[in-house]
């Protein structure tokens, strides 16, 4: 498993990817459930920054996907 500064690295770059490219999609950021703790000071380790980065990347691949298809 990648480390937790790998893992942030990752996550930065994919967000800026997201923020630069697909503005439309960089509103929902926010809106992201893995975004939201339940905690008032969560404990964020690899396994959940982990699961956060996946959703990125899922959030993203559906993106392109869905506006693939009505292009």
């Amino acid at each position: 498993m990648k480390d937790l500064h790998e893992l942030m690295n990752e996550v930065t770059r994919l967000t800026l990817e997201i923020e630069t490219n697909y503005p439309e999609l960089y509103q929902f950021l926010n809106e992201t459930p893995v975004t939201i703790p339940s905690d008032d000071q969560p404990h964020i380790d690899t396994t959940e920054l982990a699961e956060y980065l996946d959703s990125l990347k899922e959030l993203l691949r559906e993106h392109i996907e869905t506006h693939k298809k009505k292009n």
